[in-house]
């Protein structure tokens, strides 16, 4: 049985995807009302609720049930994947499946599993997922990263469906830069929207944007080619284009003139972005990597600046080579 941690959309999603070919599934929810709805009616009323849900899944909220499966999808927002991690027992393989960088230790996803689960194998699941994509059927293409080849390409088939394909890597820190960055990119491409500034300043935010998470990614020991796949490039170019992105969504909030804490505090679904962008900073400070556009969403995000300023200030910035 395959268990999964989080049944938020994301977590849904995946857990409609896998049960296609009748595997079992055990979706672990924190509310209590909805696992019984789920349940009872086969549809998550709070995160999907437009999606009947496969009877091969069957919800919990107990977190030591997962334990008895043999693989766990780990999908909850990033800034609580440890302490829930480290509530469900065993050794089984987990797959990490949330995008983002832990506030105070500046950890990587596989870091926290590592001091959270020690003992269990790590993969990393990232890409251009929309979830109510993946919960139709519709083609999707991930990047499934684990540093063992035998044991990435076992949970790669016990994934796959048909119209959902992983792709396998090693680079597990290239795979999870991506994920990362991509989320602040995505607040600022939403800001582009928001103002008015149009198309040419979105697609020059793609390409500068993705030069800096380049840049971060080689410096953590990233190889180019990932950043350049599905869960680099792949995911910048889908999160930055769409409202049905979360993160993009809430940069379109502050492009109009709203306010972050505004913003924040309506949302029942999580902007990881927000939360990653103040610790993505620090990080690139350490290793001495420039990243401008990151910087500028820090500042949006809180209240030193408004957009304008923003805008004046990166375009106000020396000129230089553009592989530099």
């Amino acid at each position: 049985m395959i268990g999964i941690l989080g049944a938020g959309a994301w977590g849904t999603a995946l857990a409609q995807v896998i049960a296609q070919n009748g595997e079992p599934v055990l979706l672990w929810a924190f509310e209590p009302e909805v696992v019984a709805t789920m349940n009872e009616t086969r549809r998550n009323p709070v995160y999907l609720p437009d999606r009947p849900l496969s009877d091969a899944i069957r919800a919990t909220g107990d977190l030591a049930a997962l334990g008895g499966c043999d693989l766990v999808l780990v999908v909850p927002p990033a800034q609580h994947l440890r302490g829930l991690l480290a509530q469900v027992p065993g050794t089984a393989p987990r797959i990490l499946c949330a995008k983002g960088i832990e506030a105070g230790t500046g950890m990587l996803m596989s870091e926290v599993a590592a001091e959270a689960a020690p003992g269990a194998a790590v993969a990393v699941l990232s890409g251009p997922t929309f979830a109510h994509e993946v919960a139709d059927g519709l083609p999707t293409a991930v990047t499934l990263a684990c540093e063992d080849a035998a044991l990435g390409g076992m949970l790669a088939g016990r994934i796959a469906r048909p119209g959902f394909r992983p792709y396998l890597s090693d680079d597990v820190i290239g795979a999870e830069i991506g994920g990362a960055v991509k989320n602040v990119l995505a607040i600022a491409c939403g800001v582009v929207e928001g103002a008015g500034l149009g198309q040419n300043a979105r697609a020059a935010l793609i390409g500068r944007g993705f030069a800096e998470m380049t840049r971060f990614g080689l410096a953590r020991g990233a190889r180019s080619e990932t950043l350049a796949g599905l869960s680099g490039l792949g995911d910048l170019v889908l999160t930055c284009s769409s409202v049905s992105s979360r993160n993009f969504s809430l940069g379109r909030g502050l492009g109009l003139g709203q306010s972050a804490a505004a913003l924040l505090s309506d949302r029942r679904t999580v902007a990881e972005g927000a939360s990653t962008a103040p610790v993505l900073e620090q990080a690139a400070a350490k290793v001495c990597v420039d990243m401008p556009i990151v910087s500028a969403v820090c500042a949006l995000l809180a209240g030193r600046l408004g957009v304008q300023e923003v805008v004046d200030r990166l375009l106000a910035r020396p000129l230089k080579s553009e592989t530099v």
